[in-house]
């Protein structure tokens, strides 16, 4: 477990588990575009955001209108507001630092993902949701409007007729989950549907203007774009995760596209007319999968950089991570405790992964750090073994003639700039965002050693097992209150319940005592030292014998037996 399979050296990428957060029960997470704050979706509707660098709760979005699970949350650009999606079809838009809903959007079917508009407007107003039951669909939460996007295209180029048979109560047709996402910049929407396709539609007209058919020709569950813009990857049913590099300019997208689409005329019909457009916008560059186990993929994303892909294992009970290059070589695999994973995200600058359990619980994977003693003077060399060292015969001795150091010229008259800074190439893309919001104070919350709530807030703990084969708490423990850690026999459990409830309370883990120690602790606790009663000068019943007690030390009783004789 945990092996490599190439030079951990090689790749700037997470090993272990370094702690976890509790809050609830939480379902989704999402970073914001700095990594320094973390929110989380919680199974009663409320949200949750923590400072990522204190592990402290920040801010508590509690609406009284949505008590349903949050199936995704997802930050604006300059990290004010942040949206989330409900299980009772609802789109919530929340002001994170004034902890006040803005708008609140009930929509016909249940949205299982959203996306702010990636502008750079101060207040976005249009997001991208994708129902479980419908085509994804541009909503404007000002007005409460919707448009559905196209996610099929036929021959003459308009949208296939429905099937008639097979609805809903409603009248409306069945529909199979479809993915979508807007590019860097907002210009275009990709989507992905249940034919194996993506479709490049531009977001304001809502004109397809390419097909990308995927090999497999199975539904698309996922499609996720790098944080650069220049690479995309798709989740199919058929147990593939494809990455594609995208052609076109990052910037100016719809330009771009439609400039293709001009040059393209002479064709049969106007599918195979998109289907070459498409082949100038994405570029497939590998497919991964596990050709052995044919292991189904869930919740695949980027690394901060692009450099890294990260996969989770969709079989049941499984907390698996797979990394794999950009060339689809795997890495590394990494295990987790014997709960299913159901949600994850990557650090946009760290490597750090954050994974969702089904037991509500975050774990943080993080890289193993290494001391290194080196760095505490820049002369200090590090040994391998040792080796004899041969003093210099004017090494310590004191040299009145030390040449002494030039002053470097300094104009102490001289202007300091202490406005202007340096371009972050990482964040190039948020210079138009003069107001981003990075940090916010944690929420002091207090220790209540003696109490134990039904949900545990803002807590968090260090783990000390690195294997992690099991999790700091089931999903019994997160439902019916606090967790017993686990025992290796039923005597062990027995002692560290019923004899130390305070300590159980307050600490996630307790050294266990072996099968030995718990006879000799039970053997003290029953057997209790004989008390001498004094009469007439001796102890009784014996003339001035000596009384030995029942554990063999008869050293103490002896002393005081002669004593008394003395008496």
């Amino acid at each position: 477990m945990n092996t490599p399979i190439v030079d951990p050296l090689q790749g700037d990428f997470p090993e272990t588990i370094e702690e976890f957060l509790q809050y609830g029960n939480m379902k989704c997470i999402a970073f914001n575009r700095r990594g320094t704050l973390l929110a989380a979706g919680c199974a009663n509707g409320t949200c949750v955001i923590w400072d990522f660098e204190t592990r402290g709760v920040a801010r508590e979005l509690h609406d009284k209108d949505c008590t349903a699970p949050i199936t995704s949350v997802t930050w604006s650009k300059c990290g004010h507001h942040l949206l989330a999606s409900a299980t009772d079809k609802s789109l919530t838009l929340w002001h994170v630092v004034m902890e006040r809903k803005i708008a609140r959007i009930t929509l016909q079917q249940t949205p299982l993902s959203a996306h702010l508009h990636p502008g750079g407007s101060p207040t976005p107003s249009i997001c991208l949701a994708c129902p479980l039951s419908s085509a994804p669909i541009l909503v404007d939460l000002n007005t409460g409007s919707t448009t559905v996007l196209p996610a099929f295209v036929s021959d003459n180029g308009n949208p296939p007729a429905p099937n008639s048979r097979n609805k809903f109560s409603d009248g409306s047709p069945p529909f199979t989950p479809t993915a979508a996402t807007f590019d860097k910049y907002g210009d275009l929407i990709y989507v992905g549907n249940s034919k194996g396709e993506i479709l490049i539609v531009d977001s304001k007209s809502i004109k397809v203007h390419a097909i990308i058919p995927i090999p497999g020709g199975t539904i698309v569950k996922d499609i996720v774009f790098s944080r650069d813009g220049r690479f995309l990857l798709t989740n199919s049913n058929d147990r593939v995760i494809r990455l594609y590099k995208n052609l076109l300019p990052v910037k100016s997208s719809r330009v771009e596209i439609e400039k293709i689409g001009s040059n393209s005329n002479c064709y049969e019909n106007h599918y195979e007319k998109l289907k070459l457009n498409g082949a100038s916008c994405l570029d497939l560059s590998c497919e991964i999968s596990d050709a052995i186990a044919k292991i189904p993929w869930k919740a695949p994303c980027f690394s901060g950089d692009a450099e890294w892909i990260v996969g989770a294992s969709a079989s049941k009970g499984e907390h698996r991570l797979c990394i794999w290059n950009r060339t689809g070589r795997l890495i590394k695999i990494l295990e987790g405790p014997k709960e299913a994973l159901i949600d994850l995200a990557w650090h946009p600058l760290d490597p750090t992964i954050v994974s969702v359990s089904v037991a509500g619980l975050a774990y943080i994977w993080a890289k193993e750090h290494v001391e290194n003693w080196s760095a505490f003077a820049p002369d200090f060399v590090e040994l391998e073994e040792n080796e004899e060292y041969v003093e210099r015969e004017d090494e310590f001795d004191i040299n009145a003639f030390v040449e002494k150091a030039e002053e470097q010229l300094i104009n102490e008259d001289g202007y300091i700039d202490i406005e202007t800074y340096d371009k972050d190439l990482t964040f190039s893309d948020l210079d138009d965002c003069e107001t981003e919001l990075i940090y916010l104070a944690a929420i002091p919350i207090p220790d209540t050693p003696d109490e134990q709530p039904d949900k545990c807030l803002g807590s968090s703990s260090k783990l000390e097992d690195s294997n992690h084969s099991g999790s700091p708490f089931s999903l019994d423990a997160v439902q019916n209150g606090p967790a017993i850690p686990p025992a290796s026999s039923p005597m062990e459990v027995d002692n560290s319940t019923a004899e130390e409830p305070t300590q159980a309370a307050n600490s996630k883990r307790q050294r266990r005592l072996s099968a030995k120690g718990l006879e000799l602790k039970q053997a003290e606790k029953g057997k209790k030292p004989t008390m001498k009663n004094k009469t007439n000068g001796k102890s009784p019943g014996s003339d001035g014998k000596q009384v030995e007690p029942a554990n063999g030390n008869s050293s103490t009783v002896d002393d005081e037996a002669t004593e008394d004789d003395d008496i």
